[in-house]
């Protein structure tokens, strides 16, 4: 049976399961058999004596303990895999502690708190300290916590760091330390312990009381860590304590896979494992499985400009495949047209189906034009881990204000916004409006607006906040007929409070929402700027914006029909996924790399490995999009494409579009750079408000940004670029894909004439085909490479001639 085992392996996978008389770390490198090595080394010790209850294997999620269990059932017998002790670090230490709950002060019946709980009881301690919930607010206080209890640094530690308290003091949240402290002292009290205390106190347990360590020690005589580039310091502390006398422990992940620190993840565990044991051994894993020879290679590029890593040379020996292919885009309007047209034009030619397709992006604000122009194409899709672009709640917060402002009676509308941001207008106020309504039979807002008419029984104070609520709705609902959806629609951003709610921390939840506003706001202006060039009106309402809107929302409450759909999702969630074709957009600085982690060589370093998280997702096709400008804090944005695209191998890269808006890629820190960190905030700077910048520009002691070579350059046929005015050159291959005869003599109108090869800013090249009219109701109809066909009104159109 043994034998058996070992036939189903290869050489590399074959040695790492064979050896178990030390510790050992297995670098399994992308789609090399990490899950396989890990199942057929628990079997093999199995059979060769070992008890099922001396094994230990933790994994990082439930799911993965689940699935390798049952495989290894498969090998071993189901009535044997049942006896492992196997699941991840809380749910294996949790059954521990509740058995040695008294050596640690705890009675075994103690209550675990989730992350609702938590947040709960440190909101109430800063209530008790009298302190400001809007500079200490629970959830941010609640993830400092955890975060010093991720790397070991109890109470009394963090108040005597002064690394950690002079970061508070930085953040303007000095008393966290003895808000830590009154936390911890509140656990115990109520006999409870958080998701971090089933690791800090499995620590603490075996730490300070060596009978107890020892007879886990006997217990578990082969510990094996899944995923252990993940591992933060608390769980690396406890797997030593577990494996130092016997240093029978066998460590699996991938260093080049490392991409959670902003969880805790400490990549030194792994890159310094061999460091923690005496005659550790290493073994290599390099045989990827999962993707074509040409997609491991542009990968293994691409990593290698990493320092901290551990040096591996990952192979395939499937076909050498097609090579990346990326393809820059005007606009990220055309970013989601060609990756829309390339998901039809695959799937007719692969004969596959929409779910052997994902689309990566860096954060999860850039899911919404991707989401809207699968919408119009009528691309079955879901966002995987995550909620839609328009059911997150704050874009759901503005939607509600904008639809009671076009229409005053939505009552549901109205019971969202009335309190948010707070402005003392509770429930009870809430239901004595509900009640005149409903009594005499006209809606919340009519009885708002005349609540003596209607018997409204409120006190002088609270009648005070409601006519403050009703004057601010009131003012915009006159405006709507005179002002823009754009203009009007990022007054109430700003003028309710929802601005400077968003805005006031930095935290990463903040960071995202932030970030959908911002990407909320560019919809909209890039809405109201294509409504005026397409439909030929000087005018787009708010009401027209939420025509659209709601019918994007409403697909949004489709239930789950389990019809292929294409995934979308950002690259953190893709990891341990892999698809036949992925889309790996918005290839850009400022985005992929992250602004935010321009600080130090190594955050720089967690972001290429995560692209290469994500190219090694894909197993047939890996299509790379980025794009020339995007509408970003209700503006257009130019910014240079990634540095990683230049970390690519050349040999292994074929790029689309070498003409028009390759140009892109010349000059990497020229003007549009410079204008960027003059302005690092547009939105910011519209406002009266003057928000620390979210987008940090790259500090003096970071590298600097690689300048592409001269011979990519080259090769990418790139043209000068001018600051905010950019011409195209247009090569042979832009002009045979689109087809250039006239379908009128050519005949120049207002400076435009038939058979004009144009550059728009967001549509791209295109050909005019025809031109009507004369001054401002000149029109023209353009054929665009990927835009498809537009009429433009010349007066509004956004383009410059090329030829």
């Amino acid at each position: 049976m043994t034998e058996d085992i070992l036939k189903r392996l290869n050489g590399a996978q074959r040695e790492a399961v064979l050896y178990c008389d030390g510790a050992q770390l297995v670098i399994a490198g992308a789609g090399s058999g990490k899950t396989r090595v890990l199942t057929y080394k628990i079997a093999y010790l199995l059979k060769n004596g070992l008890e099922p209850w001396n094994i230990l294997a933790l994994t990082f999620t439930n799911k993965a303990a689940r699935a390798m269990k049952e495989r290894i059932g498969q090998v071993v017998g189901e009535h044997i895999a049942r006896c492992l002790n196997m699941g991840t670090f809380h749910s294996v230490f949790s059954k521990i502690l509740r058995s040695e709950a008294t050596h640690i002060g705890y009675t075994s019946g103690f209550t675990i708190y989730d992350q609702g709980d938590s947040r709960s009881l440190v909101k109430n301690i800063i209530k008790d300290m009298k302190l400001d919930d809007k500079v200490y607010k629970p959830s941010s206080v609640a993830d400092r916590i955890s975060m010093a209890k991720n790397q070991l640094l109890l109470p009394a530690a963090y108040a005597n760091s002064a690394e950690t308290v002079m970061t508070d003091v930085q953040r303007k949240m000095p008393a966290i330390k003895d808000i830590y402290l009154r936390y911890s002292e509140r656990c115990r009290q109520a006999n409870a312990m958080d998701f971090d205390d089933l690791l800090v106190n499995t620590y603490t347990l075996f730490n300070t009381n060596e009978e107890i360590r020892l007879k886990y020690v006997d217990r578990f005589r082969y510990v094996l860590v899944d995923e252990y580039q993940d591992t933060n310091r608390v769980q690396q502390a406890i797997v030593m304590l577990l494996t130092k006398d016997n240093q029978r422990v066998c460590v699996v992940g991938d260093d080049a896979q490392s991409i959670y620190s902003f969880r805790g993840a400490n990549i030194d565990n792994i890159l310094n494992f061999t460091k923690f044991y005496d005659n550790a051994r290493l073994f290599k894993l390099e045989q990827n499985y999962r993707s074509t020879q040409n997609i491991v290679r542009a990968a293994n590029s691409l990593i290698r400009h990493n320092r901290y890593q551990i040096p591996k040379d990952v192979f395939s020996e499937k076909e050498h495949g097609e090579k990346l292919v990326l393809k820059p885009a005007y606009s990220d309007k055309e970013e989601a047209l060609i990756v829309c047209r390339d998901i039809q034009k695959i799937r007719r030619t692969d004969k596959c189906e929409y779910s052997d397709f994902a689309i990566l992006y860096r954060t999860n604000s850039q899911s919404r034009s991707f989401e809207e122009y699968m919408r119009k194409q009528n691309i079955p899709y879901r966002i995987y881990g995550g909620l839609s672009f328009y059911q997150r709640k704050e874009i759901k917060d503005v939607i509600a204000y904008f639809r009671m402002v076009v229409n005053p009676d939505d009552e549901e509308a109205l019971r969202r916004i009335i309190n948010y941001p707070a402005r003392g207008i509770g429930d009870t106020t809430l239901g004595k409006i509900a009640g005149a309504a409903n009594a005499n039979n006209v809606s919340l807002w009519e009885v708002i607006c005349r609540p003596d008419v209607y018997g409204l029984s409120i006190s002088k104070g609270t009648m005070g906040k409601l006519s403050g609520f009703r004057s601010q709705v009131s003012q915009w609902i006159e405006r709507v007929v005179a002002t823009d959806a754009y203009t009007l629609g990022r007054d109430i951003i700003k003028e309710s409070g929802i601005y400077r709610d968003i805005y006031k921390g930095q935290d990463p939840e903040d960071l995202a929402r932030q970030e959908n506003i911002d990407e909320f706001l560019g919809g909209m202006k890039d809405f109201v700027d294509t409504r005026m060039e397409e439909d030929q009106t000087a005018y787009v309402m708010l009401g027209d914006f939420l025509q659209e809107v709601s019918l994007l929302t409403d697909l949004d409450s489709d239930t789950d029909d389990n019809q292929p759909k294409v995934s979308l999702m950002t690259v953190h969630s893709a990891k341990g996924l892999e698809f036949p074709t992925v889309f790996v957009v918005g290839l850009e600085e400022n985005i992929f790399p992250s602004p935010m982690s321009c600080n130090s060589i190594r955050e720089l370093e967690e972001e290429r490995r995560l692209l290469y998280v994500a190219i090694t997702r894909a197993e047939k096709h890996c299509i790379l999009t980025c794009a020339q400008n995007r509408f970003r804090y209700g503006r257009i944005e130019y910014d240079t494409p990634s540095r990683f695209i230049n970390d690519i191998d050349r040999s292994l890269l074929n790029i689309e579009g070498q003409g028009g808006v390759s140009k892109m890629f010349n000059g990497y820190d020229g003007g549009q750079r410079k204008e960027w960190m003059q302005n690092p905030h547009p939105v910011a700077s519209q406002f009266k408000a003057d928000p620390k910048p979210r987008i940090v520009p790259v500090r003096k002691e970071s590298p600097a940004p690689e300048v592409f070579s001269e011979s990519f350059k080259r090769d990418l046929n790139a043209a000068s670029a001018r600051n905010m005015k950019r011409v195209s050159e247009v090569t042979v291959a832009d002009k045979t894909d689109i087809s250039l005869q006239p379908s009128q003599t050519d005949v120049r109108k207002d400076g435009v004439a038939v058979g004009n090869i144009i550059e728009h800013q967001r549509f791209g090249i295109g050909v005019i085909k025809h031109v009507e009219g004369n001054g401002e109701n000149a029109k023209a109809t353009v054929e665009f490479k990927n835009a498809g066909t537009k009429q433009l009104l010349l007066k509004f159109a956004r383009f410059t001639i090329v030829k």
